[in-house]
């Protein structure tokens, strides 16, 4: 189990993670923006009060908000920080010709996408620097079978090279633990290599459970194999972006794959975290040095791109579908229709927010220790 970092350290580790993602995210939607001639009124990083910032030439307000849980870019034209059009009479004459709500829904369409996708492009950064000057992926090769496990009773031996796991391919051993992570206990197809033949078994996964640094357990899938050998060998730029914009695929395809079982129910929903978990999962990060630190990073700014994907309004995903409903009705949605998509999209945020608060806090014990205090 991992030590628990003090708390000024683990305030410190979350700016310094979660500032740098938001800065890169919104960064995308100005610099699109500016590449459509949409002028933008605010760039905040953090929300509420300004604690510091500064107009630029353009007249944009470049701030710092006091509460560090995101940002945004207002462009003219918006009504609000999501993005929320606004009335046509509010936008200075001037303007009106570039103001975002009156710009091509393709020209909205990759301004609010830009945001997204630049997480995803600092992910392969990091991760193509880590392959070019420290070294790649541990090889599927598995370097030990745990006696009487799944993959021991599946027949697979040391020196075998795992394909796939439940259909999806695992070329790196972090993939075979990412598949298999999220399937406790369920029956898979497993494909791997022996002596240049390819075999098929299914087996049923184990379980076990992780303990994170409250001691609070979590439930995971166990085939029992371990890998062969470390890092491999450090490779040319050349190769890394190209093996790094594969490995950040697979990564959010991981997390897709989570969030499926999450839904299926094969997940705990308890085991989601919100800003208090990643504050403290930083910490830990920061604690094991600065190699683990930017990969974490890394992982971080997956996981903020993907979930400003999803079909949420209020996220970017749901301006997406807006966009593309629009692109294919060839007419905007009406005002009442956004506003409520936007208020029932502001109470799912906030549900999921309250909810993960409480798990969060519940890892911590505070639950438990306010039982035996009323008991």
């Amino acid at each position: 189990m991992l030590s628990q970092p003090p708390l000024w350290l683990v305030l410190i580790a979350f700016v310094c993670a979660l500032g740098p993602l938001v800065f890169f995210h919104e960064l995308g939607h100005y610099l699109v923006g500016r590449w459509f001639k949409v002028p933008a009124e605010v760039f905040s990083i953090g929300f509420g009060r300004e604690i510091l910032g500064w107009t630029d030439r353009q007249g944009t307000r470049w701030k710092v908000g006091w509460l560090p849980l995101g940002g945004y870019v207002k462009f003219v034209g918006d009504m609000n920080a999501a993005s929320v059009p606004g009335e046509e009479s509010d936008v200075p004459e001037e303007f009106r010709d570039r103001a975002f709500q009156f710009r091509p829904a393709w020209q909205r369409f990759l301004i609010v996408l830009a945001g997204p996708m630049a997480n995803f492009l600092l992910a392969i950064l990091i991760f193509a620097a880590f392959f070019t000057f420290v070294g790649t992926p541990r090889t599927n090769v598995i370097g030990a079978v745990q006696a009487g496990s799944a993959a021991a009773t599946g027949g697979i031996q040391a020196g075998d090279r795992i394909i796939s796991v439940a259909g999806r391919d695992t070329p790196s051993f972090d993939d075979i633990f990412n598949v298999v992570a999220v399937r406790p206990g369920e029956t898979v197809d497993i494909a791997f290599e022996r002596g240049g033949a390819v075999r098929e078994v299914e087996v049923k996964l184990g379980s076990d459970y992780l303990e994170d640094a409250s001691g609070q357990k979590q439930e995971r899938g166990l085939l029992g194999v371990y890998p062969g050998a470390g890092i491999g060998e450090p490779i040319p730029v050349y190769r890394a972006v190209p093996l790094a914009c594969d490995y950040t695929w697979r990564l959010t395809r991981s997390i897709a794959d989570g969030l499926v079982q999450l839904i299926r129910g094969a997940i705990s929903p308890k085991q989601l975290g919100g800003p208090i978990k990643i504050a403290q999962v930083a910490g830990q990060g920061v604690e094991l040095g600065l190699l683990p630190f930017v990969q974490l990073m890394a992982l971080f700014s997956i996981n903020l791109g993907f979930i400003n994907l999803l079909p949420v309004p209020m996220l970017d995903g749901g301006h997406l579908l807006f966009y593309a409903v629009e692109a294919v009705r060839r007419r905007p949605i009406s005002a009442r229709a956004l506003d409520w998509a936007f208020r029932g999209g502001l109470a799912l945020i906030l549900a999921l927010l309250i909810f993960t608060t409480v798990n969060d806090l519940g890892s911590l014990g505070l639950w438990d220790r306010l039982q035996r205090l009323i008991g």
